[in-house]
């Protein structure tokens, strides 16, 4: 099975459906984003801090795994030298939509998020990984790539899921019914039947996977990252898991800078 190619498909198809995760920001936004007024989103409905950015003007920023025309188009508004590193070439052409109609330079490259070799070492100042790294089967590759193509002193702003949400059914969450039957850490790959993954496939879903937190946070410090921010979010009040318990989790690291001597 080709996951990469999987995803790709599934996310092209859901840029063509109109999912939320897919629709490019307004000029409104640009416009206040290039007065200073912003705010970007790595999870589902709670800012990223804005005292977790460094200065923008003029920082060489990317965007991993973080296509869309939403995250992208606000940084390169705010200052921002960005290039956007996306597996869906119809969600970085939703990046190069807002680029032509609001006269932004942005930079976009198809590529795996967990193979950054397109990039020399040391060549961003941020990076901002929203919640994306659910649809590779190892993230500590993505953690690794990061921390080497970040520069010294650099900022990691990554969002991701905590894997308490795989423990139940999909569909019988949907409903309401919070049985635990998945055990983590879990993907569609090794828990659906050869009948299910390819209706999954017809009907352009991706492949999941649900990380342990000691791959999302202990594998960002296994790589060399020092943690300086957290928080949590809920998923909306239309989502059942979030009634009792947010699910989604933003983090803030720092490449340390090298002592001297």
């Amino acid at each position: 099975m080709d996951i990469r190619n999987w995803n790709r498909d599934a996310w092209n198809h859901r840029v063509d459906a109109g999912i939320r995760w897919t629709v490019p920001v307004d000029s409104r936004v640009i416009q206040q984003a290039r007065e200073g007024k912003w705010e970007l989103f790595l999870t589902s409905s709670r800012p990223v801090p804005g005292n977790w950015f460094p200065v923008l003007d003029g920082l060489s920023v990317l965007c991993l795994a973080g296509a869309g025309g939403q995250q992208a188009p606000i940084l390169a508004a705010a200052g921002a030298h960005v290039t956007v590193l996306d597996n869906s070439p119809a969600q970085l052409g939703q990046d190069d939509l807002v680029a032509r109609r609001e006269g932004l330079t942005i930079k976009t490259v198809e590529g795996d998020m967990a193979d950054l070799s397109m990039f020399e070492d040391e060549t961003f100042g941020l990076i901002v990984h929203p919640c994306s790294n659910c649809f590779v089967p190892d993230v500590r590759p993505v953690w690794r790539e990061a921390f080497r193509v970040l520069r010294p002193g650099g900022v990691l702003l990554a969002g991701f899921v905590n894997p308490l949400v795989y423990l139940f059914n999909a569909d019988a969450l949907e409903t309401g019914d919070l049985t635990v039957t998945q055990t983590l850490p879990w993907s569609t790959v090794g828990t659906l039947s050869q009948e299910e993954l390819a209706q999954r496939k017809a009907d352009g879903e991706p492949l999941w996977f649900g990380h342990l937190l000691t791959d999302q946070i202990g594998g960002q410090i296994d790589a060399g990252f020092m943690l300086g921010g957290f928080y949590e979010d809920d998923h909306g009040d239309d989502d059942r898991l979030s009634r009792f318990t947010p699910w989604l989790i933003g983090t803030r690291a720092v490449r340390p800078v090298r002592e001297s001597g």
